[in-house]
């Protein structure tokens, strides 16, 4: 109960809004670069290798040595909410690439060739054939991608970004297990929200 009081008193909510903020858009610059990116390694396999390559390496960097990284960056350092957003949508970065691949390359090469035989083009085929069918898959990617940005945004409290980091970076200072959990419980839920809310999505359109 000490827990719960001292989130509400202790701008809790304000800093519950602010990492919501940094996941919801890393997230959604994760999408607008990933799926285009998983779209083309899934038609041009000579990309494929290089561009999973590269999203995997940035996997590897610890998240405190990326955001130490981007921190000279003149435009980025400027502002440590850009800092963080930039690093998390790289982080994000993964997961949707590679269901978005996965998916397209998961459609039934009979239905594709249907749609040709039906006089469909590239783009009609692209958008109303293998997006469609590879929807749930490409979900199932952004439900990962976002898991791990709600994560991973804790992190953001380390170059003053805000987020529920705040406290669990203070409760760290403090050696106080109380102010810890105030930013770490919601940090869980919230990423509990989101996977079984786009799960749920993702289940609705699975194609059946």
């Amino acid at each position: 109960m000490n827990v719960v009081r001292f989130f509400m008193e202790n701008q809790g909510f304000e800093l519950t809004g602010e990492h919501l903020w940094l996941v919801g858009w890393s997230t959604l610059f994760a999408m607008l670069i990933g799926i285009p990116l998983g779209i083309l390694i899934a038609h041009r396999r000579q990309v494929n290798k290089p561009v999973l390559a590269l999203a995997n390496i940035v996997q590897t960097i610890p998240s405190l040595a990326l955001f130490g990284f981007l921190l000279p960056m003149p435009w980025l350092g400027e502002r440590a909410d850009r800092l963080a957003i930039l690093a998390l949508t790289l982080y994000a970065l993964l997961p949707i690439i590679r269901n978005t691949y996965a998916g397209i390359r998961g459609v039934d090469a009979a239905v594709i060739e249907a749609g040709r035989a039906m006089g469909m083009t590239g783009s009609q085929l692209l958008f109303q054939v293998e997006v469609p069918l590879a929807l749930s898959v490409i979900l199932s990617g952004i439900r990962i991608a976002i898991v791990v940005s709600v994560g991973l945004a804790t992190i953001a409290a380390a170059v003053g970004a805000g987020g529920l980091g705040e406290f669990i970076f203070r409760g760290l200072a403090m050696v106080d297990n109380r102010v810890i959990l105030a930013g770490a419980i919601p940090s869980a839920i919230l990423a509990l929200l989101a996977d079984f809310g786009v799960g749920w999505v993702e289940r609705r359109l699975k194609p059946r």
